[in-house]
């Protein structure tokens, strides 16, 4: 009898997973639209709570006006961005293309008003011949600009595929509005962990996302739109297409939009431009790096509790493995291995500052 009875709990097991396999590949071709729809839903449920309280006997209705203000605030302004974004791509484009912007040139004219000893310098690395390197840099920015504008097209071509995901996230999200608490308790009893750990766990998990989302796409919001502003002011082709690439770039702790407006500043001060490069330098050091150093560890470090180098390393592994929505799953898994270890040797605390350390004993 015992026997029979540990067959059908093993037979029961192999059944669970199987059937659990088989419905995650059943989800994976949506898997975009699927996460994006919890995300949304873990950072809109502070927001939702609050509007149920105002209509506590009609959940529907508090979802649906959570779901509407979640269109107006965020996601119609993503894809109005978007639809801007692939005009100004497709005219950069062009303009490489036909050699109206010629990255090339740019370097031709930097490496024309170095000094000798940096050009010696350059020497070294056989990095001194700059018509060499002029061609590079021509036909790496022709072959970006039309990476670029395979993706756009690409999108275009998509728009029925995309068109099918944004409304299942739509749909999913929805639901995960209005049924979450229901969903999350039978999460929570099907996870065989101790209370405690689960709280924890999922606790860690709820932060994690809202600081990530929240932290991260308010510092990129703000550089990206810091970064485009002066681009426009100083004349710079593309402003909005620089703008987007700065804020896609700030979501990485300590490099960010320094990559693209650096460069530009440099160019600005070799080329005899000098109050151009000046206020780029000053804007770009001062007030862009100022929101990184402020913004950043108030939304995201404080609340995620991990340290900078860690947050970028996560995100780069994330961004590498997953895409776009490597930002939040890279830290978030990060987190997650923190808080197990955590859970499994407390006297580790791993990931804590050594200087928030308790002092060894001493005898």
């Amino acid at each position: 009898m015992l026997n029979t009875r540990s067959l059908h709990d093993k037979a029961f097991i192999l059944l669970l997973i199987a059937v659990t396999i088989a419905f995650f590949a059943v989800l994976f071709p949506f898997q975009g639209a699927v996460f994006w729809g919890v995300i949304f839903a873990v950072v809109f449920t502070p927001l939702h709570k609050k509007i149920s309280s105002k209509f506590p006997k009609y959940p529907t209705v508090a979802a649906l006006i959570t779901l509407s203000l979640c269109l107006v605030l965020v996601i119609l302004p993503l894809i109005l961005l978007s639809i801007s974004l692939a005009k100004e791509s497709a005219a950069i484009y062009e303009r490489v293309h036909t050699g109206q912007m010629n990255f090339g040139q740019y370097f031709q004219q930097i490496y024309t008003a170095l000094p000798q000893w940096l050009i010696d310098l350059l020497a070294r690395f056989n990095l001194n011949d700059p018509k060499v390197i002029q061609e590079k840099i021509s036909g790496i920015s022709v072959q970006a600009s039309q990476y670029v504008a395979t993706k756009v097209l690409a999108i275009g071509q998509n728009t029925m595929g995309f068109l099918v995901s944004f409304c299942i996230m739509l749909y999913l999200l929805f639901f995960f509005l209005r049924d979450g608490k229901v969903l999350v308790r039978k999460i929570y009893a099907a996870v065989p962990l101790d209370d405690s750990h689960k709280q924890k766990l999922g606790a860690k998990f709820i932060t994690v996302v809202r600081a990530t989302v929240k932290g991260n796409l308010a510092v990129a919001a703000t550089q990206g739109a810091l970064g485009g502003i002066i681009f426009w002011i100083l004349g710079i082709d593309g402003a909005l297409l620089w703008g987007v690439v700065m804020a896609f770039l700030s979501l990485l702790p300590a490099v960010g939009a320094a990559i693209v407006w650096a460069p530009v500043a440099i160019y600005f001060l070799a080329t005899g431009a000098t109050w151009q490069g000046i206020v780029l330098t000053a804007y770009g050091a001062g007030v862009m790096g100022m929101v990184d150093n402020i913004l950043r560890p108030l939304l995201v470090g404080k609340d995620t509790k991990m340290p900078d180098y860690l947050i970028l390393i996560s995100t780069l592994g994330g961004l590498s493995l997953f895409g776009l929505t490597g930002f939040v799953i890279g830290p978030l898994i990060a987190a997650l291995f923190i808080a197990v270890w955590d859970l499994f040797a407390p006297q580790a605390q791993i990931g804590v500052p050594a200087d928030s350390l308790p002092p060894d004993n001493q005898n």
